[in-house]
This record gives structure tokens, C-alpha cells and sequence, in this order.
């Protein structure tokens, strides 16, 4: 399996990755504009905006440095850190799985879209993370 995903050149992997925290962040701004229900997110036991507010924006934090994270790791610039960045990849692999699999217990919402959107990251960043540098 990591021969497959080897496969995927590192700049298609950094493009996913980017992609998964556009589209996570793009998603938490449109729950705090209430474009997106609160009980379509967070399993649907979100009361209100004030209850979803914090883990949106937490979720928006974490979204922006590993986007910045990403492409720091894209540009390959950082030779001498290599143990750490593999260590923090790794993080992410781990953070966004138990994220995937906690989205297939959720509302529709959760299962149809916002599961592929986090499987893009998984992916993104577990082929970041089985680079050899």
C-alpha cells in the first residue's frame, strides 16, 4: 500500500493538502455565517452559534497552521528538521483519521461531505509523511 501511495508525486500531495484545509476552512466560515445549519455539523448537537463558535474557530486555527505546515513541508526547504517534520505529518495523520472516522458516526452531512473532504487530508498527509528526505 505505501508503494501506491508513493506513487503520488509530493506536489500532487501538497496541492491535496491545500486543498483539504481550503475547503475546512472554507466550510467553518460558512457554519459561523449560518449558511451551513449547526445540526448539520458537530453531530447535530450544536444548540447554537455560541456553542459551535469556539470549535470553529479551534478548527480554523488548527486548518491555517497546517496549511502553512504543508507548504513549508512542499517546498522541502527545511533539510535539517527532517525527523520533526515527519513526526508532525505523522500528528496529522493521526488527527485527521480519528477526525474521518468520528464524521462517519455524524449527521449526512458529515458522512457524505465533510468525511471525503478530511480523507483528502488523511491521504495528503500520510504521503507527506512516508517521504524519504
Amino acid at each position: 500500500m505505501l508503494e501506491k501511495l508513493r506513487k503520488i508525486d509530493m506536489k500532487t500531495a501538497v496541492f491535496m493538502g491545500i486543498s483539504f484545509y481550503s475547503l475546512t476552512i472554507l466550510t467553518h466560515i460558512l457554519i459561523i455565517n449560518g449558511i451551513i445549519p449547526l445540526t448539520w455539523v458537530n453531530g447535530g448537537r450544536s444548540e447554537s452559534l455560541a456553542t459551535q463558535l469556539p470549535i470553529s474557530i479551534i478548527n480554523t486555527i488548527i486548518s491555517i497552521i497546517g496549511g502553512l505546515f504543508t507548504l513549508i513541508v512542499g517546498r522541502n526547504i527545511l533539510y535539517k528538521y527532517k525527523r520533526g517534520i515527519t513526526v508532525i505529518c505523522w500528528f496529522f495523520v493521526v488527527l485527521w483519521s480519528f477526525g474521518f472516522i468520528l464524521q462517519l458516526f455524524g449527521t449526512a452531512f458529515e458522512k457524505m461531505v465533510c468525511s471525503l473532504i478530511l480523507l483528502l487530508g488523511v491521504i495528503s498527509n500520510l504521503r507527506m509523511a512516508i517521504e524519504t528526505r
